[in-house]
């Protein structure tokens, strides 16, 4: 598969949504997690990112203006021991509270389906990174309607075991802005992840889409000792 130009795919697509990087810095040292989210309308742009415990929650920048919280309000990270869940809406919970119960990550999500936002009907991305022993590996998961069809659920799992440094894997909600707006289709694309954390979220926040990025999540973690950094931004502060 062809590495990506991560700075391209996101300075020449006004609109891929949200969005989820899996993967292992370049000198092989840590486990990397990135998650962004984008808005339209005025209900999607008026959100942050703020810390809950060893995770984060999306909250209303100003919460006078909070329409439906219902589809932008959730917790995209959280952490369950050596586990740490990345998505794009409330399956973060599902897939918490499933793998709690010694679940897998896939039969966790055998519950959801993709949002029921038509005529978009938005993927449910995901994804979980284990780290136990010197040794990571990730996966990642992609329910979407069937070619806009809500009456089906296709459902698309990706496991990486023993990640190449310097390698990640990018996954996000649209292909492109649209009306009705185009689910994400293929494979997770590959793309580079540098060693330094500061150096991955200024590529990723200076390449979204001015008007339609909203908030960035970043962290570095380090497969020896389970330790991490993390680099939140929002355009709303």
């Amino acid at each position: 598969m062809e590495m990506l130009s991560l700075s391209e795919e996101l300075r020449n697509n006004s609109y891929p949504g949200r969005g989820i990087i899996l993967g292992e810095s370049e000198d092989g040292t840590k486990a990397v997690a990135a998650y962004f989210i984008m808005g339209r309308s005025e209900n999607s742009r008026n959100r942050i990112f703020v810390e809950e415990g060893e995770g984060i929650r999306t909250q209303a920048f100003d919460p006078s203006k909070l329409t439906d919280p219902s589809l932008i309000i959730y917790a995209p990270v959280r952490v369950l021991g050596n586990k740490t869940i990345v998505t794009n809406g409330d399956q973060t919970d599902t897939i918490y509270e499933g793998m709690d119960r010694q679940l897998t990550f896939e039969q966790s999500l055998r519950t959801r389906e993709f949002e029921p936002d038509g005529p978009n009907y938005t993927p449910r991305i995901s994804g979980i990174m284990h780290i136990e022993g010197g040794k990571y590996h990730y996966a990642m998961s992609v329910l979407k309607s069937n070619n806009g069809n809500p009456c089906s659920c296709n459902r698309y799992t990706f496991a990486y075991e023993t990640p190449a440094a310097g390698e990640g894997r990018f996954i996000h909600t649209y292909m492109h802005d649209g009306n009705p707006l185009p689910s994400f289709e293929g494979e997770p694309k590959l793309v580079a992840i540098p060693n330094d954390i500061q150096e991955f979220t200024d590529l990723l926040w200076n390449n979204l889409n001015q008007d339609n990025k909203v908030s960035l999540f970043v962290r570095y973690i380090d497969i020896a000792s389970g330790t991490y950094e993390t680099k939140i931004v929002n355009k709303n502060q």
